[in-house]
């Protein structure tokens, strides 16, 4: 909140004032290393560069990453839907890169081997 002429203003918690990072070098500095270092990187790179090459490898990557999320429910009582959990995949830091890899081995599996992938959706 911010005072001005005996009001009060009071700004969203997204929207930063020029006057409160102009008063705290600090905050500049943090924003600065943050973006800078990012400590599952090496793990996207390497989820990223995967290759794959084996037909067992792939079966078990599309076996294992499953198609939709496992997590979102309806909650039905008496007949009648009460609540619902919604998909919490997208938490996951390396959801993208797990989705990505399960559809190369997906693709590997029609195009190199031929195969029909209609039981892993």
């Amino acid at each position: 909140m911010i005072k001005t002429n005996n009001q009060d203003i009071i700004l969203p918690a997204f929207i930063k004032s020029v006057e409160v990072e102009a008063n705290h070098p600090e905050a500049s500095q943090n924003k600065s290393t943050k973006s800078k270092f990012h400590l599952l990187q090496p793990l996207r790179t390497r989820l990223d560069n995967l290759e794959i090459k084996n037909r067992e490898f792939a079966h078990f990557l599309a076996k294992l990453i499953p198609a939709q999320c496992p997590f979102e429910r309806n909650i039905i009582l008496f007949g009648r839907k009460i609540a619902h959990i919604p998909p919490l995949c997208k938490l996951n830091p390396l959801y993208d890169q797990f989705v990505a890899l399960r559809f190369r081995a997906l693709c590997y599996l029609v195009d190199e081997c031929g195969e029909d992938i209609q039981p892993y959706y």
